[in-house]
């Protein structure tokens, strides 16, 4: 199959903004094809693509790969104006929103399938990316079909043990129990998703495993929910040191985030997440 353009305006300035992009957290579902920085191959759905920066330079990506463009650019979500969503953010008053924007051009928020990212988020508790990556991986071989990941059908009747192999540990019981609650509701996860925000998060907040922090992942990731702004470990640190939030709660901070970011709240907390992850003392 013959490269196709991936037009992202803008696109990631560089190697290290993809990788950021692509295995900072967003999605689990992406590998750096052997040594070659810049080369991703990803998976979500029944699609399976690599992506690279176009060898004729201009800063632009290619792909290739059994997917349709359509897909793709959804995935990427291609028609939005990123453009002005970062300038929109309040960068001119806040120097360290500003530092962390111009550390990486081109970041923008993926549109997952919601399924999908509802089901990397609750392996994520307490682990690291690489390790969410594994058991991902793990469930889509044996128990998903042609690579994808397998349906919460599928999981609802899965041995324990077999979920337990898959390196979940006490997630298995969270999936379990999640895969079972949606597979006895039929549509449930489509109408979460387009749900306004605060009713969309109440609703997922009901399913075993699923907190305030993995709500908004779901939201902002695969809903494409600007205003969630997820707050972890390293959004808790960013708050403390460059915004004087020392001792606030996580909810306390999440609200901060929302009225001082404002609509794309959940655009600045990749930039400031990412920043701090990369400058961490």
């Amino acid at each position: 199959m013959p490269r196709q353009p991936l037009p992202l305006d803008p696109a990631p300035a560089n190697a290290a903004v993809l990788a950021e992009l692509l295995d900072g957290g967003q999605a689990f579902r992406w590998t750096q094809a052997g040594c070659k920085p810049g080369v991703w191959m990803g998976r979500w759905s029944n699609h399976a693509i690599t992506i690279q920066p176009d060898q004729a330079g201009g800063g632009r990506l290619v792909w290739t790969g059994d997917a349709d463009a359509a897909a793709v650019h959804r995935y990427f979500a291609a028609d939005c104006d990123w453009a002005k969503l970062v300038d929109d953010l309040p960068w001119r008053s806040d120097a360290h929103l500003a530092r962390c924007l111009a550390a990486y051009p081109g970041l923008r928020i993926l549109r997952q399938p919601f399924g999908e990212t509802l089901l990397g988020f609750l392996c994520s508790a307490t682990k690291q990316i690489v390790q969410i990556k594994q058991m991902m991986a793990l469930l889509a071989e044996r128990l998903g079909e042609g690579g994808a990941l397998p349906t919460w059908e599928r999981l609802a009747v899965a041995d324990d043990a077999v979920l337990r192999g898959c390196q979940l540990g006490f997630r298995a019981g969270y999936i379990k129990r999640t895969a079972e609650y949606l597979a006895e509701r039929p549509g449930w996860l489509e109408l979460t998703e387009v749900l306004p925000y605060a009713e969309a998060k109440a609703r997922l907040c009901e399913l075993p495993g699923v907190g305030e922090k993995v709500a908004d992942c779901v939201l902002l990731f695969g809903g494409g929910k600007l205003e969630a702004f997820p707050v972890d470990t390293w959004i808790i640190k960013v708050m403390s040191r460059h915004y004087g939030l020392d001792g606030w709660s996580p909810a306390q901070v999440a609200h901060f985030g929302r009225t001082h970011f404002g609509a794309s709240a959940g655009l600045a907390q990749q930039f400031l997440f990412a920043w701090e992850r990369a400058n961490r003392v």
